[in-house]
């Protein structure tokens, strides 16, 4: 297996990835992902599609440079890459990480602000007379 280059995407953030064989080390900007996500349910959502297929994650040494958004979309970016590099490094995975949408890129995004508006939607109270 040779490195495999992915990008995952999720409302601004930008993850891209770098996997190779290894022993299970997963750097995110430089740092273990158990430092720079200190939440367990993030982390969770990191790891899921190695659950999802019941593989050990320490088959991979995974090395991700993330930019934009906040540390949800961050996650979900990478989430999205490592499904993307595990469906390259077996085809067969395929069927079982779109079953669970782990293949889906989500587009949404904020919806931009109007003007003459408070928000995107919201408007001034209105006042009949």
């Amino acid at each position: 297996m040779d490195r495999i280059h992915v990008i995952g995407r999720r409302k601004a953030a930008v993850a891209r990835l770098y996997m190779d064989k290894g022993e299970g080390n997963i750097l995110i900007n430089g740092r273990p992902y158990q430092e720079y996500f200190n939440q367990a349910h993030v982390r969770q959502n990191i790891l899921a599609p190695f659950t999802v297929l019941e593989l050990d994650n320490k088959l991979f040494d995974i090395k991700v440079n993330v930019k934009g958004g906040g540390f949800k979309g961050q996650a979900e970016a990478v989430r999205l890459a490592i499904a993307r590099a595990l469906t390259q490094v077996n085809e067969e995975y395929r069927s079982t990480l779109k079953s669970h949408k782990f293949l889906t890129r989500d587009a949404r995004v904020v919806e931009r602000k109007k003007y003459g508006k408070p928000k995107a939607r919201k408007s001034f109270q209105f006042s009949k007379r």
